[in-house]
């Protein structure tokens, strides 16, 4: 039987910026409760290794992920396996409703979210994740040290990346589509520039293939001869998008572009007590530093917020 429950601060999402927002909410003794629809930890709690978080020279990104989620507990973090399919106000309350039937209701609400790498939809993609399939150079470009790389992708990001990963790499393609690049034409200079990477053109990948460990090549196929070809690699970075998990909100809350939500410097959505932190943010870098900075701030700001009620409704009295 569904049921309603009430907190002092609602979290939607178990990622690194929300389990940190949990810890803080936790550690103010306020009632905190996380809806995640999978496991706590979020993208990080896919990626195999983590060498480039404070503190941890290396650590494999699910151990984090648990790290993250106990430490968070230990402060009074509930966690519920939830899917949130919408988040409303009602008066001063902020309030979930879940695929369950269940209601969480909090004066304040913590988005965190994340987003969905847009993936091939090829064989082998699934497979291989993490063993040589990756979307991100910055988490994971330092693994494939002289290793021959494939980056897919004609935009900014793909081809900026690119050149990012030619400091690990032996040499970088990048395979398009099409015969001409989407990215800003002084990216594309610095890559044309740069004697690690080379094109290839009207060409999408079809296959991702590998042993029982690691990727090993791509079956390609040219879109104009229809001929395919082999490729041997040793990891491959799929740079088609990034969509954010933001489309949960009863009430229109402002978001860029992208659909990443928009917010001020204290992590405030255009909908006032409402806050979002990491991935679904709209900002420059996505990685689990910024989405612990991004939970803590939402975190004292949420709290903030129930003073301004608490001494709203004391003076009431």
């Amino acid at each position: 039987m569904a049921q309603e429950r009430n907190y002092d601060v609602v979290i939607v999402g178990g990622g690194p910026g929300g389990l940190c927002a949990g810890l803080y909410v936790g550690r103010a003794q306020r009632k905190v409760v996380c809806l995640e629809k999978y496991l706590p930890g979020g993208q990080i709690a896919l990626t195999g290794e983590v060498e480039d978080y404070l503190g941890f020279e290396h650590i494999e990104g699910a151990d984090l992920a648990i790290k993250f989620t106990e430490h968070a507990k230990k402060f009074g973090l509930e966690v519920e396996m939830e899917e949130v399919e919408e988040l409303y106000c009602d008066g001063d309350d902020r309030v979930a409703r879940c695929a369950s039937g269940n209601i969480y209701r909090g004066k304040a609400a913590i988005v965190s979210t994340g987003g969905s790498p847009v993936k091939l939809g090829i064989s082998g993609e699934e497979k291989y994740s993490g063993k040589g399939v990756s979307y991100c150079a910055i988490c994971d470009g330092a693994f494939f040290k002289e290793k021959v790389i494939a980056v897919v992708g004609g935009g900014d990001a793909a081809v900026e990346e690119a050149g990012y990963l030619t400091k690990f790499a032996s040499k970088v393609y990048v395979i398009h589509r099409r015969d001409e690049l989407r990215a800003a034409k002084i990216v594309q200079k610095r890559a044309f520039e740069n004697k690690k990477i080379e094109f290839i053109w009207d060409t999408v990948v079809e296959s991702i293939n590998g042993n029982e460990k690691l990727v090993t090549d791509l079956t390609l196929k040219n879109v104009k001869t229809q001929e395919n070809s082999t490729l041997e690699i040793g990891a491959i970075f799929p740079y088609l998008g990034f969509k954010p998990n933001s489309n949960f909100f009863r009430d229109e809350v402002k978001k860029d572009e992208g659909g990443f939500i928009i917010t001020n410097d204290h992590m405030e959505t255009s909908i006032e007590g409402i806050y979002a932190c990491g991935d679904v943010r709209s900002q420059l870098v996505r990685q689990v530093t910024n989405a612990v900075g991004d939970g803590t701030t939402a975190a004292v700001a949420s709290e903030k917020r129930m003073e301004r009620l608490e001494d709203k409704a004391a003076a009431r009295v």
